[in-house]
């Protein structure tokens, strides 16, 4: 029995020094991940983070695409907001005014022209219209619970807007448009089921539970920086306070915190002992390795949850295309690629499929012959839904199908541009703007945008939380970071709780 005891002592005594210093930052940091709007505003110059943060040659997703408004002016969109610039692609100007402070709340998912002139932005926060008479970016007021927009587009004078679960049309006059909120339909065969990612994400996060759910985990976040702290004092503060008896200094104030911070320390560690665990292992699944083993399984919504939801496309729409030779609207969905009709709104799907990360779609244009290009983490493909063979656009080589394997491709496409005499261009996430089948370098960022484009406090948590912000120290093992501190704070958490029961349990007995 006593060698038990010394073993589960070990355990949580040694192990949790260690851990808790890892176990500081991600309670900190998963506070700010479970309300992204309310830090929006709040931002980090790039200059003063690690250079593979920093912005060259458009690369961190500061690129998404460019539309064409009129004449030599030119509007480019992505992470660094709206900028104009003309067909040099050299000289920039803000076209941000009217958009909230903060990177989060200036990153554009779509940017579109309708026939009339009017253009609308889709954003993280919402979907905006410009005033043209007060130059300023307007966002309209939609009760969305999940207020991310991802795609626009019109037929006609009819603009149709795209948000993570629901479709929205109305007829287009700018700042003054009424729209339409509209429920897309399941196709007959439909099974509605969520990707088990995304459960034990919610899990983790607490939004299974919606907000409630949030600030217990928020809580839960608190406690485990305070259960870090008490167990840092008690594993230092007991040889602190003899080597102050050795020397007859004074301890009493020593002595109280020290054991002001044991007692709390196993209260609060016996109080939140089943759900730290529930936390803390459900995080080791979020991030490479364990993520593989999980990316691409389905499960039925758990009853009663914020998973188990009516609404067979809750945060399933991921971008919006028409067609206008097919006169066709195309759907992008984690559930695959649909069609659909505008006159019943029931999603159909595509027999063929194209390869699209679990990270979701960032290219999605007409291409020729019916073809269309895609892009993802998965790369840059040419799809053509009546055709079983699907081209890697980049290698122009049959696209071979890796499911199962890592969830990113060679590239990491975030956005596509042409520039020039149709030249071409892939924005990858981590090289930036690459040519496709020609060697002419894309315009670089200028220094107006590069100073002005900082990253998001939530970003930086995201960063933090999941160790890539690490990787400049440990270089690809940093994807190691969450599993083993995982691992290791699930050890702690039951070692600790058993130690407690059967030594300090005991005594009262």
């Amino acid at each position: 029995m006593k060698k038990n005891w010394l073993l589960y002592k070990k355990l949580h005594r040694w192990p949790g020094l260690v851990i808790s210093f890892f176990l500081l930052y991600f309670g900190i940091t998963g506070i700010f991940l479970n309300h992204r709007e309310t830090f929006s505003h709040i931002d980090i110059g790039r200059k003063h983070l690690p250079e593979s943060y920093h912005y060259i040659n458009w690369n961190n997703a500061a690129l998404k695409g460019a539309l064409n408004i009129s004449g030599d002016s030119i509007l480019i969109y992505g992470a660094v907001g709206i900028w104009m610039t003309d067909s040099t692609y050299t000289d920039y100007h803000c076209f941000n005014t009217g958009l909230p402070v903060g990177s989060d709340n200036r990153r554009i998912f779509d940017l579109h022209r309708a026939e009339d002139g009017h253009l609308y932005a889709a954003t993280q926060f919402g979907l905006y219209a410009f005033d043209k008479n007060s130059k300023l970016w307007i966002r309209f007021d939609i009760d969305e619970d999940i207020k991310r927009f991802v795609g626009i587009e019109n037929i006609g004078d009819t603009i149709y807007a795209l948000s993570r679960s629901y479709l929205y049309k109305g007829k287009s006059e700018g700042i003054n448009t009424n729209f339409e909120k509209i429920e897309l339909k399941a196709p007959a065969d439909f099974q509605q089921r969520v990707s088990l990612m995304k459960t034990i994400w919610q899990i983790h996060s607490g939004e299974i539970f919606g907000l409630p759910g949030q600030l217990f985990v928020d809580l839960l976040g608190l406690l485990t920086v305070f259960l870090s702290l008490t167990g840092i004092v008690w594993f230092f503060f007991p040889d602190w306070i003899k080597r102050r008896l050795k020397k007859d200094k004074p301890r009493q104030t020593i002595k109280k915190i020290s054991t002001w911070s044991l007692r709390w320390h196993n209260k609060i560690g016996e109080w939140s002992f089943v759900f730290l665990n529930i936390l803390y292992f459900s995080g080791i699944f979020l991030r490479p390795p364990l993520l593989i083993a999980i990316a691409y399984t389905d499960v039925p919504p758990i009853k009663h949850t914020y998973l188990d939801q009516p609404n067979p496309w809750y945060d399933k729409l991921r971008d919006l295309l028409y067609d206008e030779e097919k006169n066709m609207l195309l759907v992008s969905t984690l559930d695959g690629m649909f069609y659909m009709d505008t006159d019943d709104y029931t999603l159909n799907k595509f027999e063929i499929q194209p390869p699209i990360s679990v990270m979701g779609i960032t290219v999605f244009e007409p291409y020729q012959d019916g073809a269309y290009l895609i892009g993802s983490f998965s790369g840059l493909f040419l799809w053509h839904p009546s055709k079983t063979e699907i081209i890697n656009y980049v290698t122009a080589e049959p696209y071979q199908d890796k499911t199962g394997g890592r969830p990113t491709g060679d590239y990491k496409v975030t956005g596509a541009i042409s520039y020039g005499h149709n030249k071409r261009y892939m924005i990858d996430y981590d090289a930036g703007a690459l040519p496709l089948g020609h060697h002419s370098a894309f315009p670089q960022m200028t220094n107006n945008i590069v100073d002005k484009s900082g990253l998001s406090l939530w970003n930086i948590a995201l960063e933090i939380h999941t160790g890539r912000f690490f990787s400049v120290i440990f270089g690809d093992f940093y994807i190691l970071i969450v599993p083993l501190a995982g691992l290791g704070a699930t050890t702690v958490v039951i070692s600790g709780y058993i130690l407690y029961r059967r030594k300090y349990k005991r005594k009262k007995c």
